[in-house]
C-alpha cells in the first residue's frame, strides 16, 4: 500500500513531465506547422520544387508584394510589380535589398501567397527566403527568385479561374551573436 507522500510525489511527477510535454510541443509547434505547410501548400505556402515541367498555353498575372518589419533598416522591393506567365515555364524575377544603416544587419523573409487556394500550385525553385540574408553597412543587392506555377492549376476547379497571383514577401530582423541590436 502506498502512503500519502508516494502519491502526492507521483502525481507531483507525473504533473511536471505533463508540463515539460507541453513546453516541448509548444516549441515544435511552429516549425512543424512550417513544414505542413511547405508540403501540402496549406495556407498560400508555395511549394520548393526542383524544375519547371514546361509552359503550357494560356497566361496568368504574377503581382510582386514586399514588406518589412519596423525594425529591420532596411529598404526592399521588387524590381517588378506584375509580370504575366505561362503556366509551367520557369521564370525569375528579382527582388532590391538596401540596408539604410551603418551597421551589418540580418532579416529572414516569410512569404504567402494569395489567393491562399493558389499556394499548392506555387512552387519556387530557388529563393532568398529560403535562408536569412546578412547585408553589410550601406549594401544594396538584387535577391532572385526563380519559380514557376504548375499547369495543374488550370485543372483544378477551384483554381482554374485564377487570373493573378500575388506573392508577398515580409522581411524581419534576425538577431545575431556580436550584432548590435
Amino acid at each position: 500500500m502506498t502512503t500519502l507522500a508516494e502519491r502526492n510525489r507521483n502525481t507531483a511527477l507525473k504533473a511536471a513531465l505533463f508540463v515539460l510535454f507541453m513546453v516541448g510541443v509548444a516549441f515544435a509547434s511552429v516549425p512543424l506547422y512550417r513544414i505542413f505547410c511547405q508540403v501540402t501548400g496549406f495556407g498560400g505556402t508555395p511549394l520548393r520544387a526542383e524544375a519547371a515541367p514546361g509552359a503550357v498555353a494560356g497566361q496568368v498575372g504574377i503581382r510582386f508584394d514586399a514588406n518589412i518589419n519596423p525594425a529591420l533598416p532596411w529598404e526592399f522591393k521588387p524590381q517588378q510589380t506584375v509580370i504575366k506567365i505561362h503556366p509551367g515555364k520557369r521564370e525569375t524575377i528579382n527582388y532590391l535589398a538596401h540596408n539604410l544603416t551603418a551597421r551589418t544587419t540580418t532579416g529572414r523573409a516569410i512569404f504567402n501567397v494569395s489567393p491562399a487556394k493558389a499556394g499548392q500550385y506555387f512552387n519556387k525553385i530557388e529563393c532568398f527566403c529560403f535562408t536569412e540574408q546578412t547585408l553589410r553597412p550601406g549594401q544594396r543587392v538584387e535577391m532572385p527568385v526563380v519559380f514557376f506555377v504548375d499547369p495543374k492549376i488550370r485543372e483544378d476547379e477551384s483554381t482554374r479561374d485564377i487570373d493573378e497571383i500575388t506573392l508577398s514577401y515580409t522581411f524581419f530582423p534576425v538577431e545575431k551573436a556580436g550584432q548590435p541590436s
